[in-house]
């Protein structure tokens, strides 16, 4: 696939955003990875097959979950048994995409393999049985039974655990899906984020709308705390769902979560630049004036720019002469070419950066 000089140097600056120091920069580069898709991947499968540090190269292969894209395939299975276990982990999450394609029997060969190799972390071995469980409890039961006697109780537990059958649609992402929006949520945060990555780009619109309703209201009863974040970050996947096909049917959900006055999962943000029209510059608006977080200001900002750019707004709009009446500079500090920092902005893009993507 031919790709733009423009969009070539916007894929070149997020994958080399995957290497940054500061994580929320990286989730942000995955995110907007994600949403770009195929085009990137020759760029992030080659970062991830690189010597770079262990965070950048578990970024990339986040990224290539996201995307799906079989070329991600081989350099995962090479990298699950990486000496750093978050990469390993990250790699079989890749992997796990697969067991139930076409290219299936690689991808269970290796791992199985980690799964029964003793010397691998527990958290790797854990992992790659976690991704073996998306197979029917018959085609897995070899390698249960071999880890009845395992030394490591962890393994050993997890394993008795997943003896009981299981019914096959239990791991289909397609069945998740469609369960968490008709009948109730998976228990497992991750699990239904899982799903979402796999799935949404085919699953039925109001199915994907219906969990962003459930998802919010489990976060409202859930702890302030880890628990509350990852349905978050649950919901934040089902909205770039959306926004990649081009839905604006959970638009609603985007303004109401910017009104909340708390960063949220960046994810949120792909979504409003890809989906958010002139209703959502208001709520960017009070939530730039209101954050102390400079990153958060920059995302913003370059969320309230990309609307403005992708709609062809002017500043006599109404929502924009509104923004302006109710936060007095607001608009000369987030228009396009502005950087929307606090102090400057860290990484802000020009006016229309992102403009088409995944559209």
């Amino acid at each position: 696939m031919a790709i733009k000089a423009s969009s070539s140097q916007q894929i070149d600056a997020l994958v080399a955003d995957l290497s940054a120091a500061n994580t929320l920069k990286r989730e942000a580069a995955i995110a907007r990875l994600t949403v770009i898709g195929e085009r990137a991947v020759e760029r992030i499968v080659a970062l991830a097959r690189s010597t770079s540090a262990g965070p950048a190269r578990a970024a990339a292969f986040r990224a290539l979950e996201g995307i799906g894209d079989a070329r991600a395939l081989e350099p995962a299975l090479y990298a699950m048994t990486d000496l750093d276990p978050v990469v390993a982990s990250a790699a079989i999450a890749v992997a796990r995409d697969f067991v139930r394609t076409a290219r299936g029997a690689e991808a269970v060969d290796g791992l199985t393999a980690v799964t029964l190799d003793r010397r691998r972390p527990d958290a790797v071995r854990l992992a790659a049985l976690r991704a073996l469980g998306d197979l029917d409890a018959t085609t897995i039961a070899p390698v249960l039974a071999s880890l009845k006697e395992d030394p490591n109780d962890a393994v050993r537990a997890a394993a008795a655990a997943r003896q009981p059958a299981r019914r096959r649609t239990d791991a289909d992402p397609v069945d998740v899906l469609a369960r968490a929006a008709e009948e109730a949520l998976p228990a497992d945060p991750e699990a239904l984020r899982h799903a979402i990555v796999q799935a949404g780009g085919t699953a039925p619109l109001p199915h994907l709308l219906k969990i962003v309703e459930r998802v919010r209201e489990r976060e409202a009863s859930a702890k302030q705390g880890r628990r509350g974040d990852d349905w978050a970050t649950a919901r934040a996947a089902a909205h770039v769902a959306l926004a990649g096909r081009g839905s604006r049917i959970a638009v609603y959900d985007l303004r109401e979560s910017l009104e909340r006055g708390r960063p949220l999962p960046v994810e949120f943000l792909t979504a409003l630049s890809l989906v958010g029209d002139a209703s959502c510059l208001e709520p960017i608006a009070e939530a730039h004036t209101k954050a102390r977080d400079g990153w958060w200001r920059d995302h913003l900002a370059r969320s309230f720019q990309e609307i403005v750019a992708r709609e062809r707004l002017t500043k006599r709009h109404a929502a924009l002469r509104q923004v302006e009446r109710r936060w007095p500079g607001a608009i000369e500090r987030l228009w396009p070419g502005k950087s929307g920092g606090a102090g400057g902005s860290r990484g802000a893009r020009g006016p229309g950066k992102w403009r088409g993507i995944g559209r």
